[in-house]
């Protein structure tokens, strides 16, 4: 597949889709739905729904290219003995990581909470990685995962901006991927986080990356498609 310049901040984006992962952050239940963490820190969770289109439009478009797509999912085990006593002591008891909510117990793998919506469903031979933290390389094989395939560029999608996803990018930056932010297809409980997330980025030349929309990854994808 023939590389293809994606319009982008802060300049355009060359990308070769033959050596590209499609990176979708924490679209969980806990975070998107009431009754989860999202909710127990009282935020307003339907602020994050305006992603799940364009991830969900993203996804169609990688899976139809074959690419390689890569869910992750923040969440700690059963016994929280991977919890860090400062992430799981704030708040009220009742909704800390690990109390009982509406969707299970919160944040805790295997609980209904911690899984992926059904929008954005895993197929097989997707991977789904499960991580502790808020980056996606931080305890996890995410870095041996893309090597093995090659991969040097990331598209980024999922929530929130300014948390799991500001943190995975620069993560990957640190580790000499390229990574491209689909603004349209990431969200934040706070608007005005989202946007400045996003400019953070961008800024002083792509420091972290660059930011695009969907419409333009999958424009540039079905005319790399045709020209292959």
């Amino acid at each position: 597949m023939s590389r293809s310049p994606i319009p982008a901040e802060p300049f355009p984006f060359e990308i070769d889709f033959a050596r590209t992962a499609l990176v979708i952050i924490d679209m969980q239940r806990d975070f998107l739905e009431p009754g989860g963490f999202g909710a127990a820190l009282g935020n307003d969770v339907s602020r994050l729904r305006s992603a799940v289109g364009p991830c969900r439009a993203m996804l169609e478009g990688a899976r139809a290219a074959g690419l390689l797509v890569i869910h992750t999912r923040e969440g700690h085990r059963p016994d929280l003995t991977d919890a860090p006593p400062a992430k799981v002591l704030r708040g009220p008891p009742d909704k800390r990581i690990g109390a009982c909510g509406p969707m299970g117990r919160i944040l805790v793998r295997g609980e209904p909470g911690h899984e992926i919506i059904a929008e954005l469903a895993p197929i097989h031979g997707e991977p789904v990685l499960d991580k502790p933290g808020k980056g996606a390389f931080y305890q996890t094989d995410l870095d041996l995962m893309l090597r093995n395939r090659g991969i040097d560029t990331l598209l980024v999608a999922g929530v929130t901006t300014e948390v799991c996803v500001h943190t995975t990018v620069r993560e990957a930056n640190d580790r000499g991927y390229r990574c491209l932010v689909l603004s349209d297809a990431c969200a934040s409980y706070f608007p005005e986080f989202h946007a400045v997330g996003l400019r953070m980025i961008a800024a002083q030349g792509g420091i972290f990356g660059w930011v695009s929309t969907t419409g333009e990854v999958l424009a540039a994808l079905s005319a790399a498609e045709r020209a292959a």
